[in-house]
């Protein structure tokens, strides 16, 4: 630790504090390769390398841009001989796929490199993880889920995983059911490298109590252990603590949540500028403690700043005064979901309860806000005696954002919000962008008239704004509903094409056939295309509402006609007929329709047979109906098929021969089922 005095007040700065092992390879790395200067090149890291605006915004003045991941297959595609490309991946490392992109890219083109910069003790997570992959295992992480470190090396994993921020939060999911207590393998324990280590201490003694042999892994980097330690001895130790590094690090965030805990006079910087308005009048003691994304040149600058030559200064703007109607900023010490609390660097506290900071009432603030994060907002009122000031965000963010309304409503954009309320013919809808409140006429809505409104609350609703006057938006959800209708219209019609298949929902019936919405273009089935029967009306195949699959059969894109087909091949009687029967076969028939000449019978719904007066019977008959009735079943078989003109011819009369010829060649099994059949009879 490194001592320094001014005029009574020590200042200590902690050891390690600054760059880590991994964070000082990654910048070296591309340091080095800025310095080659190689001519034509493009150099890019693969998301922010480092979790430090300060030093990305350097790379940036030395030419380094950021790239995302749908990037690599355009730039790998871009690269050649006099534009080389080379990506740096970023210490927190990165998706297993997304490195197996980048593999395959740079295989594939000799001007596109990448250079893996992951920090070792991450990469040692992810090896640990593709070790024990497992698709039924259950893989524990005591991290931030949307961080990328864990991001990419729970990428690794294909079985379930759970990732809690804290023991609590922990227990809470245990109860919950979103992590299961019984296993029937040993779950992996991971840490993400700069978690607290107190916190993880107290996670793996309860896991070792809840299942048996998990296998637990000490992944906390032990510069972050040592830094954490370091923190901590250093803040029971002075009365006042600077932690200096990014917002957005994890590891600058847990340093500050350690030191706030041992000494509430604990302050987070990014640079010495913002030192001015928190420096203490009274405190004799700092402590200085810096995240792993910090450069060195940060620190020594806040040295600098706390020096001598300076400090009469940051005495004179130590503390601020705040006064109603100020715009101040301050920053998140302390969240649930009713307020937020803000360190002004001012002797009050900022408090912004929940209906200050938004209108929708369903919002959660601890999911909005997180520790460290920088608020404006408007000061209502300050109170010395209680050490409060009360702020309302939402006037400022109403002010700032304005303009932005005015400037969606002049360029016709199509906003996306939430319905948040249903009042005198209205809707509420908050938009998304900047938290705007817009009203909605019930008629411009895009609902049926006279549509209980209340139903659309917490809805989703794209809209155009129509009116951006005095702070007051109105706006319209079917006029952003008729041009998306439009625009489905116009690629429908562009696509179209005779034989196509769609599948739509029949939309109303007529005595003529049947109207289909194909996707907000209508289509007409006639009735003879609904089926191969003939059919009296289309209620007898179809309903409003059915979900049928229909084929194009004509089409007029001008008069904007389409005629459709629903009966298929498939569904063709006779197909399904000449399918399954054949000459010879012996089939159960029921008798349909009488004539001087012979009887019909229905052998499949849609196809009949004729059986001729004489198969009817092994003797003369004078008419059918002498033998048989409308409604009977008999069997038949088919002699006949005509598959030109579809007619099928049965006979009864082959069936009554056939029996007796079999019953005069074996008489005695006649005479056998004879006697049997008289015996029933007595028994009867």
């Amino acid at each position: 630790m490194l001592k320094t005095s001014n005029e009574g007040i020590n200042v200590t700065v902690a050891k390690n504090a600054g760059f880590c092992f991994g964070v000082e390879r990654a910048a070296k790395a591309i340091e080095s390769e800025i310095a080659r200067g190689i001519r034509g090149q493009r150099i890019f890291t693969l998301g922010k390398l480092i979790h430090n605006d300060t030093y990305n915004a350097y790379l940036h003045s030395c030419g380094v841009r950021v790239a995302e991941n749908h990037d690599i297959e355009r730039l790998s595609d871009e690269a050649c001989e006099s534009a080389p490309v080379k990506i740096f991946v970023r210490a927190h490392g990165i998706k297993r796929e997304v490195m197996e992109l980048l593999r395959a890219s740079a295989d594939k083109n000799p001007h596109f490199s990448f250079v893996d910069c992951t920090c070792v003790f991450v990469n040692k997570i992810h090896n640990i993880i593709k070790e024990h992959n497992d698709p039924e295992g259950l893989l524990l992480v005591l991290g931030s889920s949307s961080h990328p470190e864990v991001i990419g090396f729970c990428s690794q994993f294909d079985g379930k995983i759970c990732v809690f921020e804290a023991f609590d939060e922990l227990i809470n999911a245990l109860d919950q059911g979103a992590i299961p207590k019984d296993c029937a393998k040993s779950p992996i324990v991971v840490a993400q490298t700069t978690q607290n280590l107190g916190e993880w201490e107290k996670i793996k003694k309860f896991l070792v109590n809840l299942y048996t042999k998990p296998l637990i892994f000490d992944t906390i980097c032990n510069v972050t252990e040592n830094r954490q330690l370091e923190a901590r001895k250093l803040s029971r130790a002075n009365d006042f603590m600077v932690v200096i590094g990014s917002r957005g690090s994890s590891n600058s965030a847990k340093l500050y949540s350690i030191c706030k805990a041992e000494c509430e006079n604990t302050v987070m910087v990014e640079s010495a500028e913002e030192l001015k308005g928190y420096f203490p009048l009274s405190h004799k003691s700092v402590g200085i403690v810096a995240g792993a994304s910090t450069p060195r040149n940060i620190i020594q600058e806040v040295e600098r700043t706390m020096s001598k030559e300076n400090f009469a200064e940051l005495l004179e703007t130590s503390i601020k005064t705040l006064n109603t109607g100020d715009i101040v900023t301050g920053y998140v010490i302390a969240v649930n979901d009713s307020e937020i609390q803000l360190d002004l660097g001012a002797k009050v506290t900022g408090i912004i309860k929940a209906d200050k900071i938004t209108d929708d009432p369903a919002a959660k603030l601890t999911e909005m806000f997180k520790i460290g994060d920088a608020v404006e907002a408007f000061v209502v009122r300050v109170s010395d005696v209680d050490g409060y000031a009360t702020l309302d965000k939402k006037r400022v963010d109403n002010d700032k954002n304005w303009y932005k309304v005015v400037a969606a409503k002049e360029n016709g954009e199509i906003l996306e919000g939430k319905v948040v309320e249903a009042v005198k013919g209205n809707v509420g809808v908050i938009v998304n962008c900047d938290g705007t409140r817009v009203f909605v006429h019930a008629t411009q809505t895009g609902t049926p008239k006279n549509t209980d409104l209340s139903t659309m609350i917490g809805q989703t609703v794209k809209l155009k704004l129509t009116e951006a006057e005095n702070k007051k938006a109105k706006g319209s959800i079917s006029v952003v509903l008729r041009e998306e209708r439009k625009k489905a219209e116009a690629e429908f019609w562009a696509s179209i094409e005779e034989g196509k298949q769609y599948t739509g929902k029949v939309k109303s019936l007529t005595s003529f056939g049947a109207f289909v919405d194909l996707g907000g273009v209508d289509g007409m089935v006639h009735t003879s295309e609904l089926s191969w029967k003939r059919i009296k009306s289309p209620a007898e195949v179809v309903s409003v509402g059915d979900e049928i699959t229909v084929t194009v059969k004509s089409f007029d894109a001008e008069k904007k006609r389409i005629s459709l087909a629903y009966k298929t091949d498939a569904m063709n009687p006779w197909t399904i007929f000449t399918t399954n029967y054949a000459v010879g076969d012996i089939v159960t028939v029921k008798i349909v329709n009488m004539m001087p000449f012979g009887a019909f019978a229905e052998i499949v719904d849609g196809v009949d047979g004729l059986i001729h007066i004489s198969q009817i019977a092994m003797t003369k008959i004078a008419k059918p109906a002498d033998v048989l009735e409308i409604g009977q079943t008999v069997d038949a078989k088919i002699v006949a098929i005509d598959e030109e003109k579809k007619n099928v011819s049965l006979s009864i009369r082959e069936l009554l021969e056939e029996a007796k010829a079999l019953a005069e060649a074996m008489p005695e099994d006649a005479e056998a089922a004879e006697a049997v059949e008289e015996a029933a009879a007595d028994a009867e």
